[in-house]
């Protein structure tokens, strides 16, 4: 028995297991669920010990004598006083520094990615577009975002014009979850059929070069 083949008789039971949940709770659902659960947590605590610690302080500051990078470890230190009831204030330092410093990091680069970007990505296709179909779908575009727009716009009241802009925002914000809850339904039951895919044509395939 190869450790390939082991690892898929393995993975099958496991996933039995899930499945067995669409029955009722049980134990052998529990035990699947904590195992997930426990392995990806000590997965990720390893990962980020490696990625944050050991290659990021303990290789540049004591192997290669970055020794600026010395105080970005002491806050990291200090985020670990959380852990003790009485140094718990001593934390607090660390993280309004870091919460201060990424945020003066991130808000340029979200407000040029989430905002300034995609409202150039509402007007500049309508502006550059030749093809009709594609004038009339970056029009529609255009006046769906305006309807949700004033949809949120709660400073006046709904009724005449602003209202009925607003009954269209309804409707465009339908759509879109209507796509995005179609979209999760697709993709998890992609999941699904990758699963089965498994199980019927995996498994036994490890089956037999057990049994030979």
């Amino acid at each position: 028995m190869s450790a390939a083949d082991l690892g898929v008789v393995v993975a099958a039971l496991l996933t039995l297991a899930v499945f067995s949940f669409l029955y009722r709770d049980n134990p052998f659902y529990r035990f699947a669920e904590s195992l997930l659960v426990g392995v990806s947590a000590g997965y990720y605590v390893v990962h980020y010990f490696d990625a944050g610690v050991v290659r990021k302080f303990w290789v540049p500051v004591v192997q290669q004598g970055q020794l600026w990078l010395l105080p970005g470890g002491v806050l990291g230190l200090l985020m670990l006083a959380r852990l003790h009831p009485r140094g718990q204030w001593i934390s607090r330092f660390a993280i309004a520094f870091y919460v201060a410093a990424w945020s003066g990091y991130l808000i340029p680069s979200v407000l040029q990615e989430r905002i300034l970007r995609q409202v150039a990505g509402t007007f500049l296709p309508a502006a550059g577009t030749t093809s009709v179909g594609a004038l009339l779908a970056a029009v529609l575009v255009l006046l769906g975002v305006a309807a949700i727009l004033v949809y949120f716009y709660f400073s006046a009241e709904h009724r005449g014009l602003l209202g009925a802009a607003s009954r269209v925002g309804i409707l465009f914000l339908m759509v879109g979850f209507g796509a995005s809850f179609g979209y999760t339904v697709m993709g998890r039951l992609s999941l699904l059929i990758g699963r089965f895919q498994f199980l019927l044509q995996d498994l036994p395939a490890s089956l037999r070069h057990i049994s030979h």
